[in-house]
């Protein structure tokens, strides 16, 4: 009943009891679930689901269903407010990171970075990489439905690396389920063991290799126009750092996409974010990987509601509810 809500199974089952049979002795729980129940009593204390006195009166007690979901999605809540903090200083580190490498250009020997110019260039590079790549490959892969040269140029990038039981991980947006090409691919790396997930939105376009490389955009606005590869064991943990974060709160593929308000990594709560940054429909749809009228047509859902007339109650409403 409240596994989804994070509790364990054993802490579950003894929940159930005891709410069925309110009062009940500690030895009465002993005998119907053995000995190793005292962690689940624990747990079920830590977690303020059972009532204190169960140590000192030998009696137990819980709280009512209602209040024992809303306890646990306040303690879920919480731990993915802590996520999204540790994300957004991974994100602000990368990017400062990105930035100086990108003005240092001149630099670049001293700073162990090879720069690539064009989309050709970075896929060769790529190609030739991942044939030497012993352990693990990690992929941010954004800008939503992917084209039929990139999905074929990936395939061939990460056939035999799987095929020698490299373990790849790749995070794409999460609009790659309106996309029948880019979910048939990612639907192939699942099915050679890779893993997949999705998000709302993506900070850069990134590889990682073995945790000693790292591939970035030289623009991140303009992944075509190149990438610099950086080796310096500072810079690789810093993006590695980045993509661990973003793993942590993705979504798996197969799973539902997350589509309510109340999911701070939901698509509505992204893009309500991002206007609130500043960004335009046109900057804003592009991070989501979605068409224009897409983004559009999602605000107005928004509007809809949260009872908002203009783009401006629209902020107002979404910070009085603490979507923002």
């Amino acid at each position: 009943m409240l596994t989804s809500f994070g509790l364990t199974k054993k802490a579950d089952c003894i929940y159930r009891f005891i709410l069925s049979q309110p009062g009940c002795s500690v030895q009465r729980t002993v005998d119907e679930f053995g000995p190793s129940k005292t962690q689940a009593l624990e747990e079920l204390a830590q977690l303020g689901l059972l009532t204190p006195s169960w140590r000192s009166n030998n009696r137990l007690h819980v709280v009512g269903p209602k209040a024992a979901m809303d306890t646990l999605l306040a303690f879920q809540q919480a731990e993915i407010a802590k996520r999204k903090r540790e994300l957004a200083r991974s994100r602000a580190a990368a990017e400062t990171l990105l930035a100086q490498y990108t003005a240092q250009h001149e630099s670049d020997k001293e700073l162990e970075v090879e720069q690539l110019q064009g989309a050709d260039a970075v896929r060769a590079r790529i190609s030739d990489l991942a044939t030497r790549t012993r352990t693990e490959s990690l992929a941010f892969v954004p800008g939503g439905a992917q084209t039929s040269e990139v999905l074929e140029a990936s395939k061939q990038a990460n056939a035999e690396p799987l095929a020698r039981g490299v373990k790849i991980r790749s995070v794409y947006l999460d609009s790659i389920r309106n996309d029948p090409d880019t979910l048939e691919h990612a639907q192939w790396l699942t099915e050679r063991n890779a893993e997949v997930r999705t998000a709302p939105t993506l900070p850069v376009r990134l590889w990682i290799a073995d945790r000693e490389l790292a591939m970035v955009p030289i623009d991140p606005a303009d992944s075509s126009a190149g990438a610099v590869l950086l080796r310096q064991p500072g810079a690789v943990a810093t993006f590695l750092a980045l993509f661990e974060a973003v793993w942590a709160t993705a979504l798996p593929f197969g799973e539902m996409p997350r589509k309510s308000l109340d999911d701070p990594r939901s698509h509505p709560r992204e893009l309500l974010r991002l206007l609130a940054q500043g960004y335009t429909d046109e900057a804003a749809a592009r991070r989501l990987g979605i068409s224009l009228r897409s983004e559009r047509r999602l605000i107005s859902e928004l509007m809809e509601k949260l009872d908002a007339q203009s783009r401006f109650q629209l902020g107002q409403r979404a910070a009085e509810h603490g979507y923002i």
